[in-house]
């Protein structure tokens, strides 16, 4: 299904919208002053309420089967309902909001839009399984470089799309605060560790993957087939504790690093909505192995690459205090992804293992060749050792408290609408 790239919509904030013009049709979960969860679509500054409009009687057939799924307020069923219910919501919403529906004064009758504004987001659906895979190969290299300059990349990464299991239960959506997490960690020259605050408080810029339609126990997804349970993508943003981490990840890797809390963009926005800005997948360098057969199919390799430009900014307390607007730290993309979604789905699930609809997984950080393309401190500063200096005066090696950070996406093409994710945002608060 083609994005209508030069339709307008009648809802006159979504015509020329950063994020959410008419060509994309985000799915997340609202509350309005406290209320129960509801569905609805992000459209300009408004959400066209799903559960409002099926009461309206603006939806029939799979259309309506989509959205009497979201009726718990999550968005687990819709997406284990699969591609189909996804195609045949969008065409409605399509014909409900374009510019010259007919059906507008019966949207706007029924009062389907509401200022975003005066919502509050939560999570698009509830998580049972995440997993953060490490697919970006530039940001592989530069942690590597800094922890073994002479052997940055071990083996097994160009076989294998690297992953571990993190926690479900701390993922929040943007907005909510990020407080300092405390800790056993090693200061250099001592040779026993200290408790205490995280002092090397870090982001990490990723793309978030929702599963759609899941899979039964033992039955792995063929690659052909895993692009099909994709349910959509949100920004994610995997803070981390580089103090901490350094001293626990051997043997096993992340664990208390990793697990306070991870912030997600709560907006879902679809595999359809992106469909124009895929991309081949990069050709591999020249050596590299090429993918083991289940890991290989000429459509993905042909299409499976997107290209999402990613944007990280820094707001301190003293930019806000100096009228300063908040400075980029990082303009990234996720073509520098060195496996592509379905071969990440197609290798979680070759063993067997159970995926279900909702569950998440995370790109890995995307960081790019250029020091301004890449989407840790860790990496910007080396490791601390070359801080960056601010509009503001002020330097920073790691995060201080007070610190925000917002993580953004656009995708553009010519002839096409651009579309964005909304923002992905977390304020430091002190260590309890």
């Amino acid at each position: 299904m083609t994005q209508l790239s030069p339709a307008r919509s009648w809802v006159a904030s979504a015509n020329g919208h950063a994020d959410f013009p008419l060509q994309n049709l985000p799915l997340g979960i609202f509350s309005v002053d406290g209320g129960a969860l509801r569905s609805g679509v992000a459209i300009g500054e408004r959400i066209f309420d799903l559960q409002a409009a099926l009461h309206a009687g603006l939806f029939d057939g799979a259309a309506r089967q989509a959205v009497e799924a979201m009726a718990d307020g999550q968005l687990n069923e819709f997406f284990d309902l699969g591609r189909s219910a996804r195609v045949a919501l969008r065409e409605r919403l399509l014909e409900l909001l374009r510019e010259d529906s007919p059906l507008r004064g019966k949207v706007e009758t029924a009062k389907l839009l509401l200022v975003a504004a005066d919502c509050q987001m939560h999570l698009p659906a509830r998580i049972n399984d995440y997993t953060d895979f490490y697919v970006g190969i530039e940001h592989a290299q530069n942690v590597g470089k800094l922890f073994r300059p002479d052997n940055p990349l071990l083996p097994n990464y160009k076989y294998v799309p690297i992953g571990y299991h993190g926690r479900a239960s701390t993922i929040r959506p943007s907005g909510t605060d990020v407080r300092r997490p405390k800790g056993q960690t090693l200061p250099a020259g001592q040779a026993e560790p200290t408790f205490g605050p995280c002092a090397r408080l870090d982001y990490e810029l990723e793309l978030g993957i929702w599963i759609g339609k899941g899979n039964a126990l033992g039955e792995p997804i063929p690659i052909g087939d895993a692009a099909e349970h994709i349910g959509g993508f949100c920004l994610l943003n995997d803070w981390s504790a580089r103090d901490i981490q350094a001293w626990e990840y051997q043997p096993l890797g992340p664990f208390l690093s990793k697990s306070f809390l991870t912030s997600i963009s709560p907006w879902v926005v679809t595999a359809e909505a992106l469909e124009p800005f895929r991309r081949p997948q990069p050709a591999r360098p020249e050596g590299d192995p090429q993918p083991l057969p289940y890991l290989l199919d000429t459509r993905d390799q042909a299409g499976g690459a997107l290209d999402i430009e990613l944007e990280v900014l820094l707001l301190t307390e003293a930019m806000v205090e100096q009228n300063l607007p908040a400075q980029r730290l990082t303009l990234s993309n996720t073509q520098y992804m060195y496996w592509t979604v379905a071969q990440m789905i197609a290798h979680h699930s070759v063993n067997g293992c159970q995926l279900q609809a909702g569950d998440l997984f995370g790109s890995g950080t995307l960081s790019g060749p250029e020091n301004h393309q890449f989407g840790s401190l860790l990496e910007i500063t080396e490791g601390g050792k070359k801080p960056i200096e601010l509009a503001s005066g002020e330097v920073r090696r790691f995060l201080e408290d007070g610190d925000e950070i917002i993580l953004r996406a656009r995708c553009r093409r010519e002839g096409f609408a651009s579309i964005g994710f909304g923002e992905c945002r977390g304020k430091i608060l002190p260590a309890r």
